[in-house]
């Protein structure tokens, strides 16, 4: 076995098609689009070049045949923020052979080690938090959400033997959309829907602007408390809403407001891997022309939490349920979708697991961000917790 850095296409159409035959036989794998995996190696559309650095390689066998992948890379923004400076690694695919993985993992530690690192975490993105992110270790009968990543059950005993441990958990919470609000949280929905100084709205599209910036302000005042995450400034919340508009569905994207100053936000789209399992990987005009077939069929029966805030002050005061009931109202009338999944909950966030639990909601999928110390000397920490 030996190692090869990615640098030629052919390389890169070996990246990105390993994924292909190692789950040809996974019923409920759905092949990623390759334009959403190059773009994190893309210097011209990566914004987090401009701030750190990246590579990959592939694992190929005495015959030549790729047997595994992965890539390390270096966040100089967010490598001192916790008490050891980190990297990350990731897109980690590998034949069941523990020599094999125990290589990747090799490469990528001493990458990061020659660069000043002394832990890395994976598998993570080089890029935003919502994509390729963490190691699947429940779940595995069901289809993957997009841009989320649905890995071999047999790569956790890999991570976990070669010394990773669990920094944080990723929770992904499933209710039907039929299922009604607890008791107590419609009693409390219906005391804030009472109260004047509250209001709601669905998104326009036609005022992005107005609503990128409410957006970013919930944003930073319910999400910058954790280590790691750094505030959004008005140009990232204006692209993020760019490019969540083709394929926004304004009747489940809400914000809430106090005195009308934005104090919650609830962001839902269609599950586009509902869609994309129908491109086999590719986006071209075919797969376009596809893609809008199956959006006006409205295939699509699954929402997806992109995101969900409530600024501190106003948590736990029942507009969680407020913001659901509101959603709810909408959605269960014009009989769109069946089911809704809130992705990405983090086990250090007691205050919103709470609030998926207390809507009936429950765990569908389970994914882990595991963090490896390379010196044995520090102990290890999990995600601090917010309060």
């Amino acid at each position: 076995m030996h190692i090869k850095e990615v640098e030629t296409k052919k390389d890169v159409k070996a990246f990105l098609e390993l994924p292909v035959a190692l789950y040809k036989n996974e019923k409920n794998w759905i092949r990623p689009l390759d334009k959403d995996v190059e773009a994190v190696f893309d210097k011209k559309i990566n914004k987090y070049f401009r701030h750190g650095q990246c590579i990959r390689w592939l694992l190929l066998d005495d015959a030549g045949k790729t047997i595994g992948r992965v890539a390390a890379f270096i966040n100089n923004k967010t490598a001192k923020s916790t008490y050891v400076t980190c990297g990350g690694m990731g897109f980690f695919e590998c034949i069941d052979d523990k020599k094999a993985a125990f290589l990747l993992f090799d490469t990528c530690k001493a990458w990061l080690e020659e660069r000043g690192m002394q832990a890395m975490e994976g598998p993570i993105n080089f890029g935003e938090r919502d994509k390729w992110w963490g190691l699947l270790v429940q779940g595995f009968d069901q289809e993957p959400n997009y841009c989320m990543p649905y890995t071999h059950p047999y790569y956790q005993a890999f991570f976990e033997e070669y010394g990773f441990q669990d920094y944080f958990k990723q929770l992904t919470y499933h209710r039907k959309v039929t299922k009604p609000l607890p008791q107590s949280y419609r009693d409390k929905a219906e005391r804030i829907a009472r109260d004047p100084a509250y209001s709601f709205e669905q998104i326009s599209k036609k005022r992005l602007e107005k609503y990128a910036e409410d957006f970013r302000v919930v944003y930073n005042a319910a999400w910058t408390k954790h280590a790691g995450v750094k505030g959004m400034s008005t140009a990232q919340a204006m692209s993020i809403m760019n490019q969540l508009k083709p394929i926004l569905d304004e009747d489940i994207v809400f914000f809430a407001y106090h005195d009308k100053q934005p104090v919650g936000f609830f962001v839902m789209i269609p599950e586009l891997n509902q869609i994309f399992k129908y491109c086999k990987g590719k986006f071209g005009w075919w797969q376009k022309l596809v893609f809008l077939y199956h959006q006006k069929r409205r295939t699509c029966k699954k929402m997806f939490g992109v995101a969900f805030g409530i600024i501190p002050e106003f948590q736990g005061k029942g507009l969680e349920g407020a913001m659901t009931q509101a959603a709810g109202n909408v959605v269960q009338t014009n009989g769109r979708y069946d089911d809704f999944e809130m992705n990405w909950v983090g086990d250090f966030n007691p205050k919103i697991m709470h609030v998926a639990e207390s809507i009936g909601s429950t765990i569908s999928k389970t994914h882990i961000t595991y963090r490896k110390i390379f010196d044995p000397t520090i102990p290890f920490e999990r995600a601090t917790v917010i309060k």
